[in-house]
């Protein structure tokens, strides 16, 4: 008999998390799962691959936890539960860990597992009260790097064998190094320096201007940004006063993401704040030259000097000493990007995310059944 898993996500369209619930989803093993995915909002990308596919996606139309539709979606989430015999219930993000673990754990038979995908200082408002409640309910949390690992059995004492770690998996059909034709926007023969990532504080876009400017000596220089979100309007302003806006190119959100991933010769991400960056990896395994701050779970995919390099958060100067290196050393960018790529096909493939993820779910309910 299959295990019936109930994946769980605020929304289906673009981001990290997003990705990786339809990627799980759609890989786990078919002959012994059966994966149903449940969603506040289902509009989006990610919701069209899912039905494509065959997944079941059930919508909860919760807006507010406060509110007459919460009641009625936690009784549908739980009728849903019980009606399809769903043995393992996961959440991937921290609205559907607030809603739905303690409505699970205490109203159904399932396993229940959320999940910690980044670092908790970053969870807004009431939600960072809430959060470490759930981690008495639930049977384990699922990390994605050992820097978030660390992170909770530091932070929060949640023992060390409730953690489980399932790295992150890339779409290697997708993203993959080779020629590819460059987007419009991008001038011909130019060397872009580029990051795709959602626009927040904690991406430390600012020093990646910062640098930039410091190096914008080239002729056929270009540095792009590839990403919606609430810094949009300061990188822009940002760029205006350094006198760099006419070699920035700011483009919005895109499914198109592998396509702007091979037109970047060197990709930055001058996070703050990371825990395992999608966004990294698939520039990587798309042949870009990596450079990252030396923070969170950067340092797990990039090894400094060997398929990439790693600066100080926050440090415009030394990153621009590291652009400046890179810039003038076709080679070196070459054998960095080539090391990338091959580090992300041999260690984070979608087919091991998955396959590593079957592991745990056996391994929860092995346990409740002991």
């Amino acid at each position: 008999m299959k295990i019936k898993v109930l994946l769980l996500g605020r929304e289906l369209h673009l981001g990290g998390s997003e990705r990786q619930i339809s990627e799980m989803a759609r890989n786990l093993d078919r002959s012994r799962f059966e994966a149903h995915v449940g969603c506040f909002r289902p509009e989006g990308l990610r919701g069209e691959e899912l039905r494509a596919a065959g997944v079941p996606v059930v919508v909860f139309p919760v807006r507010s936890f406060l509110s007459i539709p919460a009641l009625k979606g936690a009784w549908q989430l739980v009728r849903y539960i019980r009606e399809n015999n769903i043995d393992v219930v996961h959440t991937f993000d921290y609205p559907l860990t607030a809603f739905a673990v303690p409505i699970a754990r205490a109203c159904t038979r399932a396993a229940v597992i959320s999940s910690v995908r980044a670092h908790r200082g970053l969870v807004p408002g009431i939600y960072a009260w809430l959060i470490p409640q759930t981690d008495r309910w639930v049977d384990a949390v699922v990390v994605n790097c050992e820097f978030l690992k660390h992170h909770l059995v530091n932070d929060y004492a949640i023992a060390p064998d409730r953690i489980q770690l399932c790295y992150n998996g890339i779409d290697l059909t997708q993203f993959y190094s080779g020629p590819s034709r460059r987007p419009d926007a991008l001038p011909t023969g130019s060397l872009v320096v580029g990051v795709v990532c959602a626009l927040r504080p904690e991406k430390g876009l600012l020093t990646l201007l910062d640098a930039f400017e410091r190096v914008r000596n080239v002729s056929s220089l270009r540095l792009v940004i590839v990403g919606s979100g609430e810094m949009l309007q300061p990188l822009q302003a940002h760029a205006g006063n350094l006198g760099i806006s006419d070699l920035c190119i700011f483009e919005p959100a895109t499914p198109w993401v592998a396509d702007w991933m091979r037109a970047i010769d060197i990709f930055v991400l001058p996070s703050l704040s990371e825990a395992l960056s999608n966004s990294l990896m698939e520039a990587m395994a798309c042949g870009c030259c990596a450079v990252a701050s030396n923070t969170g779970a950067n340092p797990e995919l990039v090894v400094d000097g060997d398929n990439g390099l790693l600066f100080e958060p926050g440090n415009a100067e030394a990153l621009a000493d590291v652009l400046r290196m890179l810039i003038g050393n076709e080679a070196r960018r070459r054998e960095l990007a080539a090391k990338a790529a091959r580090r992300i096909r041999d260690d984070f493939s979608v087919a091991s995310s998955a396959e590593r993820l079957g592991e745990i779910y056996d391994q929860v309910l092995n346990l409740r059944r002991a």
